[in-house]
């Protein structure tokens, strides 16, 4: 086979797939976005997905005519849970130099650290700990909306939700932000019931910066929210340094609004990533990153 002279990372989040294609010399070729793949829901539909994005990028570096033996290929899925599940869509995806799957936090954490150990934070819609020590990495929280996601966007917008039904229904004071919230739904708060039957992790999250907003603003259910999150993520951020991680990095849409309200020094050790997590799968696959400005 074929020496790979061409890297392609993926990303497959939860709401969306981002690839990119680097030339051996870590130079940027092509990148291209599309739906999420979630081979949980449908296998076949989450590979199908991942094919098309893959040709996306290939096409639009114009090496359409390029054998796949000479690309190496990785990817991170969200919510991949087991090695079998990973080696099932590595065989899914016949006929390239490599090609290597793993968990997108593993990615992200590859990104955020580069080759080095590192660990990660990650606080999103859903929040996840990762820490990469000698090649192993081990992955803290990510349990989903209904079992974790402590200090995640989904949750601090679920927990202000349920605070204004509770206002609502007369079980606690009405709030600035209760109140709000409550607009949002015409006032209704069968209207908001009958809506969360529905909502997934991204529409409670949504509601996220709308907390942050009332916190700033002094608001104390709003801060007491804010700051149960912050206590999530400095967990989570205690958890990954015991498992000897160093240098952590903080990713995510509530990273940085958490961020004031986390312990200084845990805050002041919590770094930004130096690379995305698109490029941690392509230095999975055993590429390198070209200097900003770099030739091919």
């Amino acid at each position: 086979m074929a020496k790979a002279q061409f890297f392609i990372g993926l990303d497959g989040g939860a709401t969306r797939c981002r690839a990119r294609m680097r030339a051996a010399t870590g130079f940027e070729l092509a990148q291209d976005i599309g739906p999420a793949a979630n081979i949980y829901v449908d296998f076949e539909a989450g590979l199908a997905v991942i094919r098309a994005l893959v040709e996306s990028v290939i096409d639009k570096a114009r090496l359409s005519a390029r054998r796949r033996d000479e690309m190496a290929l990785g990817v991170g899925l969200a919510g991949l849970s087991s090695l079998s599940d990973a080696a099932r869509v590595a065989a899914a995806l016949p006929g390239w130099a490599r090609v290597e799957v793993v968990n997108d936090a593993v990615t992200a954490c590859i990104g955020a650290n580069g080759a080095d150990d590192g660990g990660l934070i990650i606080a999103g819609t859903g929040t996840a700990g990762i820490a990469r020590v000698g090649g192993v990495a081990k992955i803290v929280g990510g349990r989903g909306f209904l079992l974790g996601d402590d200090g995640s966007g989904a949750r601090i917008g679920a927990d202000a939700l349920r605070a204004a039904l509770r206002a609502f229904d007369g079980l606690e004071p009405m709030t600035g932000l209760s109140r709000t919230l409550l607009a949002e739904f015409g006032g209704d708060g069968l209207r908001m019931t009958k809506w969360a039957q529905t909502a997934k992790p991204g529409d409670y999250g949504a509601f996220a910066p709308k907390v942050f907003a009332a916190a700033l603003a002094g608001e104390p259910e709003a801060l007491a929210i804010v700051e149960r999150a912050a206590q999530a993520i400095a967990a989570l951020a205690k958890t990954v340094e015991t498992l000897g991680a160093q240098r952590i990095a903080l990713v995510g849409g509530v990273a940085e609004p958490l961020r004031p309200y986390l312990p200084a020094d845990l805050a002041a050790r919590l770094l930004a990533p130096k690379h995305d997590a698109v490029d941690g799968a392509i230095l999975l696959a055993g590429g390198t990153l070209a200097a900003p400005g770099g030739g091919a």
